[in-house]
């Protein structure tokens, strides 16, 4: 019963999720990047495409490779996938199938005594990410191009540290070309990436609330995608426990569905009444014919 417990945590799936996604290990040992055809698929989490492991491409990545081109081009595929992960998903996929995500939830562990911001300054940072979305991913992309019209993935380069992590570093320790080429911006982002990490450690996923495009995306989802959560309010008795309990801060009572929810399930766990479930919905075109499934 224990194995199947921990089989089904959410620890587990997050594991097997970066496992999946980074399963080209022969790559970490050459110092060379996955070329097959797997790279064509976007995985849904934030996992960069120069990753020696990994066998798909980012999505946040591949939307500036498309948009920072000659033609600018409207990739529907790109766009298409976004769409099909958030519509399905939501920020399910933040809290269990993103690499930084997970990397996050093992630093918030470490036993130290831990910061909460001040609602005055966390309410007004949430719309950050937002901000780093519309302006390094969409319209420098569009606007700051090189003579030939082209655009660097701005984000990519000067922002994620998911990229220095997963990407920068292993193929720097396995490549001494690339290590004498470094320079301020490698620098940069270390010294973000440091800085993020640290901040890990005493905040929970400082990155996920106030910084990633990605779940800035899938937060626009998440009120009706295909994975809901709800409140049974005659069950609950209005303890908040479950608020207490959500390290995203949620209102959970009042706001379930919050763009914020990464759908860790952790208010569910606490909540003693059993007022909270979590369920895939599946709606047919008749209004009145719904199919549940439920988790």
């Amino acid at each position: 019963m224990r194995i199947i417990n921990f089989i089904k945590s959410r620890p587990f799936i997050q594991a097997l999720a970066a496992v999946i996604a980074n399963a080209n290990i022969q790559g970490f040992f050459t110092g060379k990047i996955w070329q097959g055809k797997s790279k064509l698929v976007c995985v849904p989490g934030l996992n960069c495409y120069s990753c020696p492991g990994a066998l798909g491409s980012c999505p946040i990545g591949a939307l500036q490779a498309v948009i920072g081109g000659n033609k600018h081009n409207f990739s529907f595929y790109v766009i298409g996938i976004i769409i099909f992960f958030g519509v399905t998903l939501g920020r399910l996929i933040c809290g269990f199938l993103c690499l930084f995500g997970f990397i996050q939830d093992l630093l918030y562990k470490i036993k130290v005594p831990k910061l909460k911001i001040p609602l005055i300054i966390d309410a007004p940072m949430r719309w950050l990410k937002y901000i780093v979305l519309l302006v390094a991913v969409i319209a420098l992309p569009i606007f700051l191009t090189n003579q030939f019209g082209i655009a660097p993935p701005y984000f990519c380069q000067w922002i994620c540290p998911a990229g220095t992590l997963e990407g920068g570093i292993p193929l720097l320790l396995k490549n001494e070309g690339l290590r004498s080429m470094l320079g301020f911006l490698f620098i940069w982002k270390m010294g973000l990436l440091i800085f993020i990490m640290l901040a890990s450690v005493f905040t929970y996923r400082p990155f996920c609330k106030y910084i990633c495009p990605l779940g800035a995306i899938y937060s626009l989802f998440n009120r009706f995608s295909f994975y809901q959560m709800s409140v049974d309010k005659e069950r609950c008795n209005g303890c908040k426990i479950c608020e207490r309990k959500c390290n995203m801060n949620v209102e959970i009572t009042k706001n379930i569905n919050s763009p914020e929810c990464i759908r860790c399930g952790e208010c569910k766990k606490a909540c003693k009444q059993g007022a909270i479930t979590s369920e895939f919905y599946l709606k047919s075109r008749k209004p009145d014919s719904e199919f549940q499934v439920h988790m």
